[in-house]
Protein backbone atom coordinates (compact mmCIF):
# COMPACT_ATOMS: atom_id res chain seq x y z
CA UNK A 1 0.00 0.00 0.00
CA UNK A 2 1.51 3.36 -0.79
CA UNK A 3 0.68 6.44 1.62
CA UNK A 4 0.23 9.69 -0.25
CA UNK A 5 1.78 12.31 2.08
CA UNK A 6 -1.09 14.79 3.74
CA UNK A 7 0.38 18.18 4.00
CA UNK A 8 -0.75 20.69 6.87
CA UNK A 9 -0.56 23.87 6.62
CA UNK A 10 -0.74 26.65 9.79
CA UNK A 11 -0.98 30.35 10.49
CA UNK A 12 0.15 32.87 13.27
CA UNK A 13 0.63 36.50 12.85
CA UNK A 14 2.76 38.45 15.20
CA UNK A 15 2.27 41.60 16.48
CA UNK A 16 5.51 43.67 18.42
CA UNK A 17 3.30 45.62 21.14
CA UNK A 18 6.82 47.31 22.03
CA UNK A 19 6.67 49.92 19.81
CA UNK A 20 4.29 52.05 22.42
CA UNK A 21 6.95 52.02 24.25
CA UNK A 22 9.22 53.78 21.84
CA UNK A 23 11.49 52.57 18.82
CA UNK A 24 14.38 50.72 18.48
CA UNK A 25 17.17 53.43 18.68
CA UNK A 26 19.09 51.52 22.01
CA UNK A 27 19.01 47.63 22.60
CA UNK A 28 19.02 47.93 26.27
CA UNK A 29 15.90 49.81 26.49
CA UNK A 30 13.75 48.79 23.93
CA UNK A 31 10.36 46.63 24.88
CA UNK A 32 10.76 42.84 23.39
CA UNK A 33 6.82 42.53 24.16
CA UNK A 34 4.85 40.79 21.21
CA UNK A 35 1.20 39.34 20.28
CA UNK A 36 1.08 36.08 18.69
CA UNK A 37 -2.30 35.68 17.36
CA UNK A 38 -3.97 32.72 15.76
CA UNK A 39 -7.73 33.12 14.61
CA UNK A 40 -9.92 32.32 17.19
CA UNK A 41 -7.82 31.88 20.13
CA UNK A 42 -6.86 34.65 22.92
CA UNK A 43 -4.00 36.76 21.86
CA UNK A 44 -0.96 34.69 23.57
CA UNK A 45 1.18 37.57 25.18
CA UNK A 46 5.09 37.23 24.50
CA UNK A 47 8.27 38.72 25.04
CA UNK A 48 11.75 37.48 24.97
CA UNK A 49 13.69 35.50 27.67
CA UNK A 50 14.39 37.83 30.58
CA UNK A 51 18.45 37.18 30.13
CA UNK A 52 17.71 38.81 27.34
CA UNK A 53 16.02 41.74 28.45
CA UNK A 54 12.45 40.38 28.21
CA UNK A 55 9.45 40.33 30.71
CA UNK A 56 9.59 37.36 32.50
CA UNK A 57 5.58 37.29 33.16
CA UNK A 58 5.35 36.63 29.57
CA UNK A 59 5.87 33.68 27.39
CA UNK A 60 8.89 33.28 25.39
CA UNK A 61 9.64 31.77 22.39
CA UNK A 62 12.31 29.23 24.36
CA UNK A 63 9.67 27.95 26.64
CA UNK A 64 6.90 27.69 23.56
CA UNK A 65 9.25 25.55 21.63
CA UNK A 66 9.88 23.15 24.52
CA UNK A 67 6.14 23.43 25.11
CA UNK A 68 5.02 22.24 21.72
CA UNK A 69 7.60 19.56 22.73
CA UNK A 70 6.09 18.18 25.40
CA UNK A 71 2.83 18.36 24.21
CA UNK A 72 3.18 16.86 20.83
CA UNK A 73 4.38 13.95 23.26
CA UNK A 74 1.87 13.76 25.36
CA UNK A 75 -0.87 14.22 22.26
CA UNK A 76 0.71 11.50 20.93
CA UNK A 77 1.23 9.30 23.72
CA UNK A 78 -2.52 9.68 24.20
CA UNK A 79 -4.04 8.94 20.77
CA UNK A 80 -1.94 5.58 21.08
CA UNK A 81 -3.20 4.54 23.95
CA UNK A 82 -6.78 5.65 23.09
CA UNK A 83 -6.70 3.67 20.05
CA UNK A 84 -4.88 0.47 22.13
CA UNK A 85 -8.03 0.99 24.62
CA UNK A 86 -5.29 1.94 27.57
CA UNK A 87 -6.94 3.86 30.13
CA UNK A 88 -5.12 6.85 30.87
CA UNK A 89 -6.38 8.61 33.95
CA UNK A 90 -3.43 10.95 34.53
CA UNK A 91 -0.54 12.55 32.68
CA UNK A 92 1.86 15.18 33.84
CA UNK A 93 5.62 16.51 32.26
CA UNK A 94 8.07 18.50 33.56
CA UNK A 95 9.95 19.25 30.32
CA UNK A 96 13.38 20.97 30.31
CA UNK A 97 15.73 21.97 27.26
CA UNK A 98 19.08 23.53 27.44
CA UNK A 99 20.14 26.01 24.65
CA UNK A 100 24.22 27.12 23.88
CA UNK A 101 25.36 30.37 23.25
CA UNK A 102 28.47 31.02 20.84
CA UNK A 103 29.24 33.59 18.74
CA UNK A 104 26.06 35.57 19.11
CA UNK A 105 24.15 32.91 17.77
CA UNK A 106 22.10 30.24 20.06
CA UNK A 107 20.45 26.89 20.13
CA UNK A 108 18.46 23.99 21.46
CA UNK A 109 21.27 21.09 22.39
CA UNK A 110 19.40 18.84 24.25
CA UNK A 111 15.49 18.57 25.51
CA UNK A 112 14.45 16.45 28.07
CA UNK A 113 10.49 15.05 28.46
CA UNK A 114 9.80 13.53 31.91
CA UNK A 115 5.84 12.02 31.50
CA UNK A 116 4.30 10.61 34.49
CA UNK A 117 1.32 8.47 33.90
CA UNK A 118 -1.57 6.68 35.63
CA UNK A 119 -2.99 3.64 33.78
CA UNK A 120 -6.13 2.28 34.71
CA UNK A 121 -4.82 -0.89 33.14
CA UNK A 122 -2.21 -3.84 33.99
CA UNK A 123 -0.43 -3.36 30.88
CA UNK A 124 2.03 -1.43 31.84
CA UNK A 125 4.50 -2.79 29.21
CA UNK A 126 2.82 -1.63 27.04
CA UNK A 127 1.87 1.86 28.34
CA UNK A 128 5.63 2.30 28.16
CA UNK A 129 6.32 0.99 24.65
CA UNK A 130 3.34 3.40 23.40
CA UNK A 131 6.20 6.28 24.89
CA UNK A 132 8.92 5.22 22.45
CA UNK A 133 6.20 5.09 19.29
CA UNK A 134 4.42 8.69 20.49
CA UNK A 135 7.95 9.50 20.45
CA UNK A 136 8.54 8.53 17.04
CA UNK A 137 4.88 9.93 15.91
CA UNK A 138 5.52 13.52 17.25
CA UNK A 139 5.56 15.78 14.46
CA UNK A 140 7.40 18.63 16.39
CA UNK A 141 10.11 16.02 17.75
CA UNK A 142 10.36 15.28 14.01
CA UNK A 143 11.31 18.54 13.03
CA UNK A 144 13.87 19.53 15.72
CA UNK A 145 17.64 19.03 15.15
CA UNK A 146 18.65 18.45 18.59
CA UNK A 147 18.23 15.40 21.04
CA UNK A 148 15.10 14.50 23.05
CA UNK A 149 15.25 11.95 25.93
CA UNK A 150 12.39 11.12 27.66
CA UNK A 151 12.11 9.34 30.89
CA UNK A 152 9.05 8.18 31.69
CA UNK A 153 7.02 6.85 34.82
CA UNK A 154 3.77 4.70 34.24
CA UNK A 155 2.06 3.44 37.31
CA UNK A 156 -1.58 2.03 37.80
CA UNK A 157 -1.60 2.29 41.70
CA UNK A 158 0.11 -0.79 42.26
CA UNK A 159 2.74 -1.04 40.68
CA UNK A 160 5.00 1.69 38.48
CA UNK A 161 7.65 1.24 35.76
CA UNK A 162 10.01 3.81 34.75
CA UNK A 163 12.14 3.55 31.70
CA UNK A 164 15.79 4.49 31.52
CA UNK A 165 16.83 7.70 29.60
CA UNK A 166 16.05 7.16 26.52
CA UNK A 167 18.19 9.35 23.68
CA UNK A 168 16.29 10.00 20.41
CA UNK A 169 18.15 12.39 17.93
CA UNK A 170 16.69 14.11 14.96
CA UNK A 171 18.56 14.93 12.09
Amino acid sequence: MKFVPRVHEYNVGVNWTGAAAGPTTDYASYSRDHEVSIAGKPALLGSADPVFRGDASRHNPEQLLLAALATCHMLSYLALCAREQLAVTAYSDSATATMTEEGGAGRFVTASLHPVVTIDDDRLDLAMELHHLAHEQCFIANSVNFPVTRQATVSNGRETHVSGSVRTTHP
